[in-house]
């Protein structure tokens, strides 16, 4: 396993957790097979959003004694209708179904705001008493850091300019990223993606990546296969199906993601996704189904390091995501980009275009290094 910091929570997460909505109405031993399996593994993030529970028992009691290795996303709002998942904004329904959460596992590590995705959704958490709830419960120590979910860009950079949230649980997938943002994710989700929407990374999903970059707001990814529309021969927008360890690795690649959440429901689907560990490069490479929709990722950089080797050890995909996270605010650029800069292998683009040739998209690297050195050196 490896293990990356969640924005400055100064948590360190697995690369790979676990999404356990798919584990809801599943038997207790099938739910215990598949968080041993993920444990044994190494995998220290859940993702705990339902509020039924019965699920929440089943989780509680397979971690035991397990629960101080792991950490929980537990989300504020989820609530239960007719054993079905809803949204609330009525603060004593909230506090029903959290305080509920909290005597299942003791503490919740990331206290989610729950979907927020809509401007209603903005003013119900941020003008009412909800987001007062939320603080008064990191104050207490029930939760030792606020986060939130959406699958909105735009109203997800509002949520971040708050300055409220340490971190976001978002939908990260190569089909999502290229749907424009007026769009809703889920009416794809349901139907697939055989859509001419598609063309090109979203600038405000782009935007986004980079705003958490910037402010150091950790990502953790959910719908990483689309519903797993992406995996479909029928549904997929590409030429061809993606594999699963290719849209982990999508995922991994977007700026300030510290870990994916598969929604996996049995030991052997957790099973198949470590295999991300041992599969080679070539078998993670999304670039080449990337590039067979159609698109316009022409001079975008999509961090897939189809350029390297770099001839003097350049970490290309790297500077980058850090060039283009400091172009958001070239006047004040935290100095956490520049320290991650420093800290990448020192060496001088000799310009030799050996990258520019491979890249897929059309790329103008050489000037983005020489950028970078200005920017970040």
């Amino acid at each position: 396993m490896k293990y990356r910091q969640i924005g400055q929570t100064g948590k360190q997460a697995s690369i790979i957790g676990l999404g356990c909505e798919h584990l809801d109405r599943k038997p207790y031993a099938q739910v215990k097979e598949t968080i041993d399996m993920a444990l044994a593994h190494d995998v220290n993030l859940l993702d705990v959003f339902m509020p039924g529970e019965e699920i929440r028992d089943h989780i509680a009691t397979a971690l035991g004694d397990r629960r101080k290795d792991v950490m929980i996303q537990g989300h504020i709002g989820a609530t239960d209708i007719n054993q079905q998942y809803d949204i609330s904004r009525d603060l004593p329904t909230v506090k029903k179904y959290f305080e509920a959460l909290l005597r299942k596992f003791g503490y919740i590590d990331f206290g989610m705001l729950f979907f927020i995705d809509s401007e209603d959704d903005y003013r119900g958490v941020f003008e009412t008493g909800f987001i007062t709830y939320a603080e008064q419960l990191k104050k207490q120590g029930d939760i030792h850091h606020i986060g939130f979910s959406s699958h909105n860009p735009v109203t997800a950079m509002k949520v971040i300019e708050t300055g409220v949230p340490e971190m976001m649980m978002f939908s990260i997938n190569p089909a999502f990223d290229m749907l424009p943002s007026e769009h809703y994710v889920f009416d794809y989700s349901d139907k697939g993606f055989g859509s001419d929407l598609f063309r090109g990374i979203d600038p405000k999903r782009a935007e986004l990546y980079q705003l958490c970059a910037q402010k150091q707001i950790g990502i953790t990814v959910m719908k990483a296969f689309g519903a797993t529309k992406l995996l479909s021969p029928d549904h997929t927008p590409y030429a061809k199906p993606l594999t699963v360890h290719q849209c982990v690795h999508y995922a991994l690649s977007r700026p300030a993601v510290a870990s994916v959440l598969p929604g996996c429901q049995t030991a052997a689907e957790m099973e198949d996704v470590m295999r991300y560990f041992s599969v080679s490069g070539e078998e993670k490479d999304y670039a080449e189904v990337l590039g067979s929709v159609q698109n316009d990722f022409k001079g975008s950089c999509v961090y897939c390091s189809h350029c390297q080797p770099c001839p003097v050890g350049i970490d290309i995909a790297a500077v980058h995501r850090l060039v283009d996270t400091a172009r958001l605010d070239k006047a004040n650029i935290p100095a956490t980009l520049r320290a991650e800069y420093a800290a990448l292998e020192s060496a001088v683009c000799i310009e030799c275009g050996h990258c520019e040739v491979r890249c897929p998209f059309g790329v103008p690297v050489i000037e983005n290094v020489k950028e970078a050195a200005v920017l970040l050196g």
